[in-house]
């Protein structure tokens, strides 16, 4: 997967415009996930001729390392020589400066954008970012305080005001005990509770 020309050119023209508002004219590259140069801009033409590689250049670096180029300046400035070996090898395409990010879509990366010749510290890393934010998809904003009280409140009063089920309503008072009618003089004393004869003339001592 690899940027699209359109896609390019709305980072390009959002990156113009934050240049634009700066007064900051610059140099704006962007390559796909190879490294392969796409778009390129040089705003100040024909002057800051220099600032056209540089912008190339951290376009390259942050798709190589697939990070920004001031992240790869922080790390890369302690390990003696990376510097001087990494743009021999790309044939300078490498350089440890701010104003190089990776583009990426979905979380894949997809080319990289360079800015240079911003005429103060930051322009550059201002600049670009300002270009990646043309092509991220709006958050869902979180609904406000007063979005959330407008909401219905579900009526309680009909809950209580319910009919309850007849088998609770029923009073105690008026349960009826089961009819007795059918069973034998022997199971109805043993039903209400009486208890039996349990003397056994067949049994020693009366008990069965």
């Amino acid at each position: 997967m690899s940027i699209s020309i359109d896609m390019a050119r709305r980072i390009l023209e959002a990156s113009k415009q934050r240049a634009r508002e700066l007064r900051s004219p610059v140099s704006i590259a962007i390559v796909d996930a190879g490294g392969h140069l796409v778009l390129f801009e040089r705003m100040m033409s024909p002057y800051g001729w220099a600032t056209g590689n540089i912008s190339i250049a951290k376009a390259n670096t942050a798709v190589m390392f697939n990070q920004s180029t001031d992240a790869v300046a922080q790390w890369g400035s302690g390990i003696p020589g990376f510097a001087s070996s990494m743009a021999t090898m790309t044939e300078g395409k490498f350089i440890m400066a701010a104003g190089g990010w990776p583009i990426r879509i979905a979380g894949a990366t997809v080319g990289g954008i360079g800015v240079s010749g911003g005429n103060a510290a930051g322009r550059d890393d201002e600049i670009a970012r300002a270009g990646l934010a043309a092509i991220e998809a709006p958050a869902t904003p979180a609904p406000s305080s007063e979005q959330r009280s407008a909401q219905p409140v579900p009526n309680l009063s009909s809950y209580a005001n319910a009919a309850m089920p007849p088998s609770i309503s029923r009073p105690v008072s008026n349960y009826e005990a089961p009819s007795t009618q059918h069973l034998s003089p022997e199971q109805n004393n043993l039903y209400s509770g009486d208890a039996p004869d349990q003397s056994n003339s067949d049994y020693p001592g009366g008990q069965a």
